[in-house]
């Protein structure tokens, strides 16, 4: 069983940046994370391999997010630089035991979201 718990949005202004935390309980291989916005699919951001030596982004978010990890604090980050309007969304962790995956059915635990609203 592993347990996730997002923390670190917020409300943040066009062009501002947040980090947002993935606190681990438990065995996580791979680690990713992915947004929904109000009536939309949850989506794809970033992923990360366990010794975090491998990483995989969504095209919208290429070099504006940087995912990473501490597994001696059993932590997972996600860096958001230069946000933008249509980066508002729910952010949600998860995790599985197959690596870097980019598909929601790839994950087997979720943690509960944390909401990130960018602001003109």
């Amino acid at each position: 069983q592993v347990q996730l718990v997002e923390s670190g949005g917020g409300l943040v202004q066009a062009g501002g940046s947040l980090r947002l935390s993935c606190a681990v309980s438990g065995r996580a291989y791979g680690m990713g994370w992915f947004r929904q916005a109000p009536g939309k699919e949850r989506d794809f951001v970033a992923a990360i391999n366990w010794s975090g030596g491998r990483t995989a982004y969504a095209d919208s978010v290429k070099g504006r997010f940087t995912i990473s990890r501490d597994n001696a604090k059993n932590m997972v980050y996600l860096q958001m630089n230069s946000l933008k309007l249509e980066d508002t969304a729910v952010y949600y962790c998860a995790s599985n035991d197959v690596g870097v995956a980019k598909l929601t059915t790839e994950y087997d635990y979720w943690g509960q979201g944390t909401q990130v609203t960018v602001s003109s």
